[in-house]
């Protein structure tokens, strides 16, 4: 088995849907019986078990309490009870579902647990005392939930919650139950795990929306599935590890080097009050490697930008003709920190987007795209759109996204280029790369402001350095996620500032550059 934490490489995520076909082509195309696969599953819960508490789970001779519904994911659960009762574990299994709908191997499941030992009952009431559980398993609705959790179900969730209140820890068998295992939406209700086990493939709603939240600490077991069933069967998301990433798109700076070597970056925004944002990103730009960084902003504002980073030039801008000789001398712009809505920042965008450069649209330029109606037909390849979730819904034009990888998708499709979708588990999806992206790292501290300017100083400075708009956004939204993590480890989540990463992401773009070359 392996935990997310540790991996150092990216790794695949799949839908229910498509976990169930690698399930059949293991089944039917490998000879693995279902059974086998469900003795499987319940052996890693319990190794997993075993790992964390103990002998066999025995943590301090009180008991386990295992919620089984009437799908696989019952199956899974009433072995798992049946092995740990074999173990002299005190269990008792609480059979929410009804036994009479439990396909073959889970009525096999079943039988073995009522002979193991373990107690079975019909109603979390009759459990002695919530105080002397020590664990709780889940193994109520697994992925095959399509609607929002039935009566009876929510209330074994309510129970589950209370256990949880009472100090037991809780351990989710392949999803928690009420999280929607394709888009990490709770449907209604759902448990709240400290661990959660994911069989055959890691399921991508663990990882974005309400899933982390839910899943808590993501373990992963394969149930020694042929590596030939994985190649059947491609994935819909990949999740990105910051490691293989870095090695994959670093450059190494030549020795013969000048400032334009590493690009030319323009900055434009920061309307009348608003001269922070456009200010952080044009610092972060700079501590993310650009070689050379203006910023186009109004009159009044050069004065606070200079004074907080002397290496950045700074121009007054009144009227969008000025911007010309700027934009024509860049190999890169970033637009919308602080642009403001108004004509003054109508102006420059219509501007930049009519120069045609490699491009990093933010912020404001966001909303302008969608009030100008810009988004009719997609635009260049070279661009990169980094919607909060916000404002993703005005180019979309709902009022929420409860799939946020057909939110990040149909936005690539229409506004073409790369589309970074923010938020927990950010979404980067790009014409022809043929899966999303999904940035598995951050943490609750970064959502304050500052953030995604801080974030757009980093993809533009990428741009300009010459990296493909795909490899500049994978990598720079793991180096500003990893960035933030490494902060919040450092001092807190609350209180975090996002001009506290600009040293990490230096540090971390930094990484395997050679200071030996001499």
């Amino acid at each position: 088995m392996s935990r997310d934490a540790d991996i150092t490489d990216s790794v695949c995520l799949y839908t229910a849907g498509e976990v169930r076909e690698l399930d059949r082509i293991a089944i039917e195309d490998h000879g693995i019986p279902g059974l086998t696969l469900m003795r499987r599953a319940a052996d890693a819960c319990v190794q997993e078990i075993s790992d964390r508490y103990g002998g066999a789970g025995n943590v301090s001779g009180h008991q386990v309490v295992v919620f089984c519904g009437s799908g696989n994911n019952a199956g899974d659960g009433y072995i798992l009870a049946g092995l740990l009762a074999q173990a002299r574990r005190t269990v008792t299994v609480i059979t929410v579902g009804d036994v009479s709908k439990l396909g073959d191997d889970a009525r096999a499941g079943y039988d073995f647990c009522r002979a193991s030992g373990a107690g079975l009952v019909a109603d979390e009431a009759d459990v002695e005392s919530k105080g002397l559980v020590d664990l709780v398993v889940d193994a109520l609705l697994g992925i095959g939930l399509a609607g929002d959790v039935r009566d009876r179900y929510r209330r074994a969730i309510a129970a589950i919650d209370q256990f949880r209140a009472a100090g037991a820890g809780v351990l989710a068998v392949d999803t928690p139950s009420g999280l929607c295992a394709d888009t990490g939406r709770i449907l209604g209700a759902a448990v709240k795990a400290d661990v959660t086990i994911s069989f055959i493939g890691r399921k991508r709603g663990l990882y974005t929306l309400d899933g982390p939240d839910c899943a808590g600490e993501i373990v992963f077991a394969d149930l020694d599935v042929p590596a030939a069933v994985y190649t059947a069967r491609a994935p819909s998301v990949r999740r990105l590890a910051d490691d293989a990433l870095l090695v994959r798109h670093h450059r190494p700076r030549p020795l013969n080097s000048h400032k334009g070597t590493f690009g030319r970056l323009l900055l434009i925004g920061g309307d009348t009050g608003m001269p922070g944002a456009i200010a952080m990103a044009a610092e972060t730009a700079l501590m993310s490697g650009a070689g050379l960084v203006n910023v186009a902003t109004r009159p009044d504002h050069m004065l606070p930008i200079i004074s907080r980073c002397p290496e950045v030039m700074v121009h007054g801008i009144e009227q969008a003709g000025e911007i010309r000789e700027l934009l024509d001398a860049a190999t890169a712009v970033v637009i919308g920190p602080g642009l403001g809505r108004g004509e003054w920042g109508v102006s420059l965008l219509r501007a930049a987007l009519e120069r045609g450069l490699p491009m990093v649209l933010d912020a404001d330029a966001l909303n302008l795209l969608a009030d100008l109606s810009a988004t009719g037909a997609p635009g260049p390849d070279d661009r990169i759109y980094t919607p909060h979730p916000g404002e993703a819904a005005t180019l979309l034009g709902v009022s929420a996204q409860t799939d946020r990888f057909a939110a990040v998708a149909t936005l690539q499709q229409r506004l073409g280029g790369v589309v970074v979708l923010k938020g927990v588990g950010s979404l980067i999806a790009g014409e022809g790369e043929g899966e999303i992206s999904l940035c598995p790292y951050g943490n609750p501290g970064m959502a304050v402001a500052g953030m995604g300017d801080v974030l757009s100083g980093v993809l533009g400075a990428l741009l300009a350095a010459g990296y493909s708009p795909m490899a500049a956004a994978q990598t720079g939204v793991v180096v500003h996620a990893r960035a933030g993590d490494a902060v919040a480890r450092r001092v807190g989540e609350s209180g975090l500032r996002a001009t506290e990463l600009m040293p990490e992401i230096r540090r971390l773009l930094n990484r395997g550059h050679r200071d030996d070359r001499r």
